[in-house]
């Protein structure tokens, strides 16, 4: 399907100069409307809204600024270009400050306009685009949308919706991996007077601590073997927005020291750089690690942790919030329905029976995991338990706290209905990296393996983002 021929308004009271515009226009592929006033131009725009506007600075009845300042409050997208025969520079920079796209000055010829309009019309295209992505997450992260029937998650949502419109510069999200802290940080946002301001994110265990270093603050050319160029980093790209620091617990003691002068003062250096670069940015900072712990264990900055944990935000896990269990489900069927384009209705009451049996070590990411699979898989209306075989099959392991008090059992009973060893496997694998937060050692250690086999069986369940990079 051909794209549509975008419409241009010309206005101008000079009937020669609008025949000669229209003619090189419509050769050049565009619908024309014309008007010789103010009146007449308004009137055109309201019957057929124009893409793109060829507006002049002075006409007989009205200004061109005042005829730009209301085109611009009914329709704030359109993109006008200013057209003057004084080159009044006064005038141009006044309809520029009203939100003129751009102004040319008569004479002209048509190459200048068509790549005026050419710009306006990119540029157009480009702002919608943003309006769009802006609409979509503002939906997507709208706090009504969070699900909270559990009175621990109602009260995450009060805190996230005060917390959200105050003046905080720092906020601390505290929690289990896998719990939602993420999506939190982006509903804080959101949320924000910041909103239309860049919101970056990083996961301080993902680089290296001079690659992080880098991210974080910049470099400038020079500053290291392959700073070839000057960068700007997250804090200097997200100014006047957010930035989510997340596993803040895991930032080496050298960046710890440089993230509080940064919370302090406002002020950064680029790395190899001399001066100071001052940004307003709020700080979003989570952790599954219990901080205090590793302030008294001397692996995190007694300072830097009283300054990140002005308000913390504790999001539950969803073992403590199974009233939410439900819901959840739903809204990941519908969400996999539609990426899937499958049409299942929801889950049976014996699949309900299923998940709210299930501890969900993994919280909310894990659920989300295991209906996605089922999802993609199911063969009928509704989700049965066989859709979830590894969760019901989980679910049915601790089967000791069924049996009658002095009855011993045996803690590897096959449960009745079977399972698959390799899912069982990925499971346990999944749940000892979940424990270990990503220690590989200590996950090798919590199944008796040693590095090479807790290192091949990451690699052959896919397991690499709940492991650290080569602990």
């Amino acid at each position: 399907m051909p794209p549509p021929v975008p419409r241009v308004l010309v206005v101008d009271d000079e009937n020669l100069l609008r025949w000669s515009l229209r003619e090189e226009l419509q050769r050049a592929g565009y619908q024309v409307d014309e008007a010789a006033n103010a009146g007449l131009a308004l009137e055109s725009a309201a019957r057929e809204t124009p893409d793109l506007v060829l507006l002049d600075l002075r006409l007989p009845d009205r200004s061109g600024v005042e005829v730009l300042r209301e085109l611009r409050q009914s329709y704030p997208r359109l993109p006008v270009v200013m057209l003057t025969a004084h080159a009044s520079i006064d005038g141009a920079v006044e309809a520029l400050r009203e939100g003129a796209y751009d102004y040319l000055a008569k004479p002209f010829d048509m190459e200048q306009v068509l790549r005026a309009l050419k710009r306006a019309t990119e540029t157009a295209q480009m702002r919608e685009e943003l309006a769009h992505v802006r609409e979509r997450a503002a939906r997507e992260f709208d706090l009504a949308g969070v699900v909270a029937h559990s009175p621990a998650m109602r009260e995450v949502v009060r805190m996230v919706a005060r917390v959200a419109s105050s003046e905080a510069s720092t906020i601390l999200l505290l929690g289990e991996s896998g719990v939602g802290k993420g999506l939190i940080a982006r509903a804080l946002h959101e949320q924000s007077g910041s909103h239309d301001r860049p919101f970056q994110n990083i996961t301080c265990t993902a680089l290296t601590e001079t690659l992080l270093e880098s991210e974080l603050f910049g470099h400038e050319r020079g500053a290291f073997t392959d700073a070839k160029t000057h960068k700007r980093g997250l804090f200097e790209l997200a100014d006047g927005g957010t930035v989510f620091l997340d596993e803040i617990g895991d930032l080496s003691p050298a960046l710890q020291g440089k993230l509080l002068r940064f919370l302090e003062e406002k002020a950064f250096r680029r790395v190899g750089g001399t001066r100071d670069i001052k940004v307003a940015v709020r700080i979003i900072a989570a952790t599954n690690k219990d901080l205090a712990r590793e302030v008294e264990a001397g692996r995190f900055r007694r300072d830097l942790f009283y300054r990140l944990s002005v308000i913390p935000i504790l999001i539950p896990p969803l073992r403590e919030r199974r009233e939410d269990l439900s819901a959840l489900a739903d809204s990941f069927i519908a969400r996999f329905n539609a990426e899937f384009h499958k049409s299942v209705r929801g889950l049976s009451e014996s699949a309900k029976q299923v998940l709210a049996a299930h501890d969900w070590p993994g919280n909310v990411r894990e659920l989300r995991n295991a209906i996605e699979r089922a999802v993609l898989l199911a063969e009928g209306e509704w989700l049965e338990p066989r859709d979830l075989p590894l969760v019901s099959r989980c679910a049915a392991l601790p089967a000791a706290a069924a049996q009658p008090a002095g009855v011993e059992v045996d803690p590897f009973l096959l449960p009745s209905g079977g399972l698959v060893l390799e899912e069982l496997e990925r499971h346990l694998l999944r749940q000892a990296l979940e424990r270990s937060h990503g220690n590989r050692t200590r996950a090798a250690r919590l199944l008796g393996l040693n590095r090479d086999r807790i290192r091949y069986r990451i690699q052959k369940f896919g397991l690499e983002e709940f492991a650290l990079g080569s602990n």
